[in-house]
């Protein structure tokens, strides 16, 4: 009988993480980012990506890379575009771009949509979410700078945390635009966008996120996690953890469990290789 962990424990070699949490941060985490770096390293993996809602991370994964010690993992910064960094800012986004960042979250805890459903933990009190919209509901055009941003330092763009309408204009208007569109948590109680959207959006050149920590908190079955994964094809998906909160599991080792889970549901090596491996990896320009 082949032994799912240890078959796990080889797939994860190679691997990329790009939606990991660590400290430092307004949110308690459970590991540093060095930690999070040699932790991932110690699996053989190739990449982790740091992720902060209020700051860019270009000048942690700079400082990661060259004291964490590790010998296959490369840390990546990112930047999400929430009241810190000025929202939907595209000087921000210039900024980090210049720094190396290989990818822009649009607003997280910050967008109205998720603000409708509370503050989540470590969140600013704003008092006016963010999103894509004017007064007017047409789409603002910092939005459209952010764009030409995006395209100049060929990056990708991805949804964060707004609403499924917004998400769903938000890609289809940037794969028009020739924008590199990445669909963030599509299977999240907050951000919610039907199978059939996704497939249409796949279909439109669109990545799909398939995020770990929603399947270990409930939000979506392992079966429809699944089977969303296999309708949209797995050259179109890639898996990440979203771990690193205090208390739970740590980034490498939750990836090595959706792995084995994964493989013991029926999946096999080569999907799960284009979604661990291969996707991410041309996300990271690796």
């Amino acid at each position: 009988m082949v032994d799912s962990r240890a078959a796990a424990l080889e797939l994860i070699k190679g691997a990329y993480d790009l939606h990991t949490h660590s400290a430092p941060s307004h949110v308690n985490r459970d590991l540093d980012d060095f930690e999070l770096v040699r932790e991932a390293d110690a699996l053989g993996m190739a990449g982790v990506m740091i992720k902060s809602h209020y700051h860019p991370t270009c000048d942690r994964a700079i400082i990661a890379n060259k004291y964490a010690g590790a010998k296959t993992t490369k840390a990546y910064g990112a930047l999400a575009l929430n009241w810190p960094v000025g929202g939907i800012n595209p000087y921000a986004v210039e900024a980090s771009a210049k720094m190396g960042a290989i990818l822009v979250w649009m607003p997280t805890k910050d967008s109205r949509n998720c603000l409708t459903f509370g503050n989540m933990d470590g969140g600013l009190k704003t008092a006016k979410g963010v999103t894509i919209y004017d007064d007017d509901g047409k789409i603002l055009p910092s939005v459209f700078d952010v764009f030409d941003v995006v395209k100049k330092y060929d990056i990708y763009l991805a949804t964060g945390h707004l609403s499924a309408q917004e998400s769903i204009e938000l890609c289809r208007l940037g794969r028009e635009q020739g924008v590199k569109m990445i669909l963030t948590h599509p299977d999240w109680s907050r951000t919610i966008v039907p199978l059939e959207t996704q497939l249409e959006l796949s279909r439109m050149g669109v990545i799909v996120e398939k995020v770990w920590i929603n399947v270990v908190e409930g939000d979506v079955s392992l079966q429809d996690f699944m089977n969303s994964m296999r309708q949209i094809g797995s050259e179109g998906v890639y898996l990440v953890t979203d771990r690193g909160q205090k208390g739970q599991k740590h980034p490498a080792v939750a990836l090595v469990d959706c792995i084995q889970t994964l493989l013991e549901a029926g999946m096999t090596e080569k999907e799960i290789i284009n979604m661990s491996h291969i996707v991410p990896a041309m996300i990271a320009k690796a």
